[in-house]
């Protein structure tokens, strides 16, 4: 089995879907790992870490691959280098729709690692939440970063410098690990969700829980349910005061797929002091934060409006290395490990006396996904030259999500 790690070519993305740790793990299960030349670079991860964990570095990497793994959709001309009849895993949202539609017409199956679905075994291989996890915590230092004061108290002989009030609106994986990050920095952390039992997970970061008197909008998955137009608007009349009283607003709601809640307006953001600060990681999605445009730094009022694009990419080492194992973990699931035996010289029916050795054979890794599994099923985008994925295909055939 032939694993192939790509150069990523898409604008600004600094990870790598395989570290040399991970590499010379897929080597000790059996497997031939090539790597494009100056894949990690971007990560940290050179050449030669690569050729010291086992991989072959071979330019050619993709066009001898059974399996490859990428971190973002591969643009159209590298599908193209793929074998017809190997299999590709990596984030294909439906925003690559080129992408998957030269999938399909190439015939390469492709595994998102989006639609993994949010159950307990497969937790280990759920990139969305690990990825999360390290926009979450940059969030954080880059409202630290843009803030004109402290996050901390600090007492001196001079005086008292009160701390940072932070709110962070959202508390999944990134949400979390924003207030886990803006506490240790020694800010005074306040945050809302839209689901109450998150109530408890953000007191235990530290961070004080606001609760609205609002319609519970919990999801199944750990998602959230969208919102009324009414309830969108009461709930931003009742965030309104903590917003303006914020020195960092850090915004995260967003679903995949789905064009992320509209939870501050620019009223809103206006009404916060002169050289506060709004980080919205929505950004990319719609925005939480109206007016918020990804990837630049904008100003609203007295504030600097900061909308977050591809930010995980933004701490490529530890992204890249959580990434790696999610990855290890789902081909784990979809390989397997059997003997290589050779067919039998001897075709005669005639009874053999005495016990029957079985034919001896070299244990060989193959992808083999078993598609009665959930986890297989569900994460499936292309398999033998048909979209699989309802939503994918309505979006290819000129439909809307």
């Amino acid at each position: 089995m032939r694993i192939a790690v790509a150069r990523e070519m898409r604008r600004d993305e600094a990870r790598v879907a395989l570290v040399p740790d991970v590499v010379g793990r897929f080597v000790a299960m059996g497997a031939e790992v090539h790597v494009e030349p100056g894949a990690g670079v971007p990560a940290g991860f050179d050449d030669e870490a690569y050729a010291a964990a086992g991989a072959v570095l071979d330019d050619k990497a993709l066009e001898v691959a059974d399996l490859v793994l990428a971190v973002q959709a591969p643009l159209p001309a590298t599908v193209r280098r793929i074998p017809r009849g190997s299999a590709l895993v990596s984030f294909l949202p439906t925003s690559a729709a080129d992408s998957i539609g030269e999938l399909r017409d190439c015939g390469v199956d492709a595994w998102a690692m989006e639609l993994l679905p949010r159950i307990s075994r497969a937790q280990s291989m759920d990139a969305l939440s690990s990825q999360a996890l390290v926009a979450g915590y940059r969030s954080a230092i880059v409202a630290a970063g843009l803030l004109r004061r402290f996050f901390p108290l600090n007492m001196t002989a001079a005086g008292t410098v009160q701390p940072a009030q932070v709110l962070v609106l959202g508390a999944g994986v990134a949400g979390l690990q924003a207030i886990a990050t803006a506490r240790r920095l020694g800010a005074v952390v306040k945050a809302y969700d839209v689901r109450p039992a998150a109530a408890e997970e953000i007191r235990s970061m530290g961070a004080e829980a606001i609760t609205l008197d609002l319609e519970d909008l919990s999801a199944e998955g750990g998602y959230a349910k969208e919102m009324t137009t009414d309830r969108a608007e009461r709930q931003r009349e009742l965030l309104a005061p903590y917003v303006a009283a914020a020195d960092a607003l850090i915004t995260t709601a967003a679903v995949p797929g789905r064009t992320a809640p509209m939870l501050v307006t620019r009223e809103m953001v206006e009404a916060m002091s002169p050289g506060s600060v709004v980080v919205d990681l929505a950004a990319e999605s719609g925005g939480n934060v109206e007016r918020s445009e990804p990837g630049r730094v904008i100003r609203v009022g007295d504030a600097q409006v900061w909308g977050g694009e591809n930010v995980p990419s933004q701490m490529p080492e530890p992204a890249s290395t959580l990434y790696a194992a999610n990855l290890l973990a789902l081909v784990t699931l979809m390989t397997t490990d059997e003997p290589d035996v050779p067919a039998p010289d001897d075709q005669s029916d005639e009874p053999v006396d005495g016990p029957v050795d079985e034919p001896a054979g070299e244990r060989v890794l193959r992808f083999a996904p078993d598609m009665e599994d959930e986890v297989v099923a569900k994460s499936c985008v292309v398999k033998d030259g048909v979209v699989v994925h309802e939503m994918t295909r309505a979006v290819l055939q000129g439909g809307s999500l």
